[in-house]
């Protein structure tokens, strides 16, 4: 009689082991969200530069410093040292070997940090400290120097121009037996708070994700006859039922994880991370994302082939539940013979850890997606099948939901291959047949929430479809071509003269100081993110334009970045754009008046008042 009590106190054990998991899950998860802190962990310092609205910014080779860690003829390591609250960019980094042929190298980047950014879309970035290995497989032979291209940032609004650095491989050994202890364990500290940003919204995010698979029609109405046989046909207690549950969840989230860590492995020994920067390789995995998409909306089945399938299902069916032992070897059987509405979902999670090359967090993900599914099941363990919602034609929209999903992971990989334009429209047939899944044109006139989401994602595939026939790009800003040609009469540049030759700036200074002119020289580049902003938010508004209006207003584009413009940049003492020079009638400067990155709105004008004061000062 004393078994019941231990067998209950060992199954709360279990159930409070499985609820700790889950907590984790959603704790880690929280910390993964953006906080006010910046990104480098400094908020105290973007506090007190926030508080004068204007910083004092490094020159670009204390920034960033590039290093030679190792250097030999199968490999060449490399390493940035980043200066807190500055980034590079990823995209933005180049490596050609120097010798008697210039030979571009093909780097084996980390995953860096997501930031996504209204004019250039999503990016990635590194903080802190960045470790480059760069295969050259004997190409070094030769080769007396490495040159090193880049581009990065600062987080208080400033962007540097590109950078070339020509680092010789003849110090290589010297450098690298200095500083490949501290570097490799600065590098790590940073991949191990990187790996924690990025990694627990994903842990999450595949924990729901394994929750909504349990809401499809393969996969609810069977949990009832699959407790029945987990649980065996004798009455049980609570504690034994409990204790039943937990094992088969276990064993089916164990096994995921296993399968996890193997494909990851297998990505990894494949660098399928590095490859995915070819077009072919991206082409293909959007076409399994599509067919896997296809499988949930019902075209087809996506099983384990036959010689496969029947000798699992034939075990699992002599497997008999009721004991511990018994209810995790069903849990492992199960995962191995997967339902239809569950395998191509779950054949896209395996493509995507393919992708990570991570073996440890490709188990960890997939065991996150495990304890998801098994929650319905605990739950009619514990109080049968009162708890969960009846069956019906919901069931299937859950699963054209993950069709829709996948169909959405596609396109974002073909966004990389295409013109935008035509991602721009391949968005807005998603969402329009999104809107026709969910009941646009439903008969049933009593849901008027489902109607009214159904018209508004209606709506927005219309503007993206306008957008994406007008040249607009962006899915966040579909209707921007409309927007740009209906200010383009406010715009900054209506008002500057765009100057690309530091010569001809020269000459329209010159011919402003005869006319007794105030002048202001903004220094602008494409590439650079807070002079989009500025322009947007300071130069275009009517007061500040008013303001400017008795000036000669010149705009030095410095996109090119040629060697004409570096030395125009070096000669004022400026690290790059954005950067404001206001001059006076005479034509002398008021330096202690100019702006070097990005300033808020009160703050410009501020100035702008003093060097109007300024000019008139004799």
């Amino acid at each position: 009689m004393m078994a019941i009590p231990q067998l209950a106190g060992c199954a709360m054990r279990l159930f409070r082991f499985f609820i700790l998991l889950s907590l984790l899950l959603a704790g880690s998860a929280h910390a993964a969200f953006p906080s006010t802190t910046s990104a480098n962990g400094s908020s105290l310092t973007g506090l007190m530069q926030g508080s004068s609205n204007q910083a004092d910014f490094l020159p670009v080779h204390e920034a960033f410093r590039p290093g030679l860690l190792e250097a030999n003829d199968q490999q060449i390591i490399v390493i940035f040292d980043i200066a807190p609250g500055y980034y590079l960019y990823r995209h933005r980094l180049h490596f050609t070997l120097q010798g008697e042929n210039k030979l571009p190298l093909s780097p084996q980047l980390p995953e860096g940090k997501h930031k996504t950014d209204e004019y250039f879309g999503d990016v990635e970035v590194y903080y802190n400290q960045l470790q480059v290995t760069l295969d050259v497989s004997d190409l070094a032979v030769g080769a007396s120097s490495l040159s090193v291209g880049f581009q990065g940032c600062a987080d208080a609004g400033l962007c540097y121009p590109p950078e070339v650095v020509n680092l010789p491989l003849s110090d290589a050994n010297a450098q690298a037996s200095a500083n490949t202890k501290p570097a490799v364990a600065a590098q790590e500290s940073s991949d191990l708070s990187l790996t924690t940003q990025t990694g627990a919204l994903a842990l999450l995010l595949f924990f729901v994700a394994g929750l909504g698979l349990t809401f499809t029609p393969c996969v609810l109405p069977m949990l009832p006859i699959l407790s029945s046989l987990v649980l065996g046909r004798s009455a049980i207690g609570r504690g034994r039922a409990l204790a039943l549950a937990l094992a088969y969840v276990l064993g089916m989230a164990i096994t995921l994880a296993v399968v996890g860590a193997l494909i990851g492995s297998f990505g990894a020994a494949l660098n399928i991370q590095a490859r995915l920067q070819s077009p072919w390789v991206l082409g293909s995995f959007a076409v399994f994302f599509a067919l896997f998409a296809l499988a949930m909306f019902g075209h087809f089945d996506l099983t384990l082939p036959r010689f496969l399938r029947e000798p699992l299902e034939r075990l699992n069916q002599r497997t008999e539940g009721g004991s511990v032992a018994g209810a995790a070897s069903m849990g492992v059987l199960s995962t191995l013979v997967v339902s239809p509405c569950i395998s191509a979902p779950l054949a896209g999670a395996l493509v995507y850890i393919s992708t990570t090359g991570d073996a440890f967090g490709g188990g960890l993900k997939l065991f996150a997606l495990g304890l998801g599914m098994g929650v319905p099941l605990l739950l009619v363990a514990l109080f049968g099948s009162t708890l969960l919602p009846r069956s019906g034609p919901w069931l299937t929209t859950v699963k054209h939901l993950f069709g829709f999903g996948l169909l959405a992971v596609a396109i974002w990989l073909l966004e990389r291959l295409l013109p935008g334009p035509l991602s721009l429209a391949l968005w807005a047939a998603l969402a329009a047949g999104l809107a026709v899944r969910i009941g646009l044109f439903s008969a049933d006139h009593g849901n008027y929430l489902r109607r009214t989401l159904a018209v508004l994602i209606a709506l927005y595939a219309s503007a993206a479809l306008f957008g994406a026939l007008a040249g607009a790009e962006d899915p966040l800003r579909p209707l921007q071509p409309f927007s740009a040609s209906r200010d383009s009469a406010t715009q900054p540049g209506a008002g500057f003269t765009t100057l690309t030759d530091p010569a001809q700036v020269d000459l329209a200074l010159q011919s402003a100081a005869r006319q007794q002119q105030p002048a202001i020289i903004d220094v602008y580049a494409d590439w650079c993110i807070s002079c989009k902003v500025m322009e947007r938010e300071i130069l275009s508004q009517p007061d500040v334009r008013e303001a400017l209006a008795g000036h000669a207003r010149i705009k030095l584009d410095l996109t090119g970045n040629t060697p004409a413009q570096r030395a125009w940049l070096t000669q004022h003492q400026l690290f790059g754009p954005p950067a404001y020079l206001f001059y006076r009638g005479d034509g002398r400067e008021l330096r202690n008046l100019r702006i070097q990155g990005e300033v808020d709105k009160t703050h410009f004008q501020r100035i702008l008042q003093q060097a109007a004061n300024g000019n008139l000062t004799p």
